[in-house]
């Protein structure tokens, strides 16, 4: 029985809390690695058109022979095609990469709030008609800031399902959780492990010597206590059965508490700021 617990999102579809990511995977190897994934036990894999391997993935996955209903897919909309023509275009392409008549959440990337004349309503809007024709179960949005998330819910339809940000201990992102959490909105979190940056944290190993863990293991349990959705990436099969191995063990109240106090605020971002990123591949 697979032991990842699942989160019960807003529009009634349900997400495995833990999945596996490939953002920096290269194609030339993502089938070898996403293959790897499922043998350890991974059904939930989170890709994007800009990591330029959704096709690798889709390969890995049908040549599992798992039915593709076991499987939860994400994947997210370019920043080149934010108009909603090209939006419409891109989300065909990725379904056709992906091999699948449907994907189980798409997101809007970045929110690019200085391209497009700031306009991520009209493109939420384009991702309203993917739910409503069926061919995404889910819908929701990556690295939206409070702002973004209230024009949304003055001037769209449907509100995301997720919202998935930069989070971890060094950076624990208050304000979008607080309101998230407030409007039934699932925190997915990027980077939980802050690109490695909190494993040699004298709190966060000290707790791992104490429950017979690694310090990774102690930061992805500390996400799952929180209720945050999480896809750690490895190519490495050790670490990939490492980080799947979470449910075994809970951080004690206190424990929680000492992570929480690592919080640095702005200080401990280590991607770029939803405010100002621009980039377009």
């Amino acid at each position: 029985m697979n032991p990842v617990p699942s989160i019960n999102l807003n529009d009634g579809q349900t997400i495995p809390q833990l999945g596996f990511g490939t953002y920096q995977v290269e194609p030339s190897e993502t089938v070898e690695v996403v293959t790897e994934a499922i043998r350890v036990g991974y059904r939930h894999f989170d890709t994007a058109e800009m990591y330029g391997n959704e096709q690798q993935v889709g390969e890995a996955i049908r040549q599992s022979g798992i039915d593709r209903s076991e499987f939860f897919i994400t994947s997210k909309l370019n920043n080149g095609f934010h108009e909603p023509e090209a939006a419409r275009r891109a989300f065909t392409d990725t379904l056709t990469k992906l091999g699948t008549d449907y994907i189980d959440l798409f997101l809007i990337h970045w929110p690019l709030p200085t391209r497009y004349d700031g306009d991520f309503v009209s493109t939420w809007k384009v991702l309203e008609e993917f739910m409503n024709d069926g061919r995404a179960q889910s819908i929701g949005v990556s690295n939206f800031q409070v702002n973004h998330l209230e024009r949304l819910a003055l001037e769209a339809e449907i509100t995301p399902a997720v919202n998935q940000i930069e989070v971890h201990p060094y950076l624990q992102n208050q304000a979008v959780v607080n309101y998230c959490h407030d409007h039934d909105i699932a925190i997915e979190a990027w980077s939980p492990i802050a690109q490695g940056g909190v494993l040699e944290d004298e709190t966060i190993t000290s707790i791992a010597d104490q429950l017979h863990k690694t310090p990774a293991q102690v930061v992805l349990r500390w996400h799952i206590q929180k209720g945050y959705i999480i896809f750690p990436k490895s190519s490495t099969p050790a670490r990939m059965a490492e980080n799947f191995d979470i449910f075994d063990f809970e951080l004690t109240d206190y424990q929680m508490a000492q992570t929480d106090d690592l919080d640095q605020g702005e200080a401990g971002r280590t991607g770029p700021h939803p405010d100002t990123f621009d980039y377009i591949p």
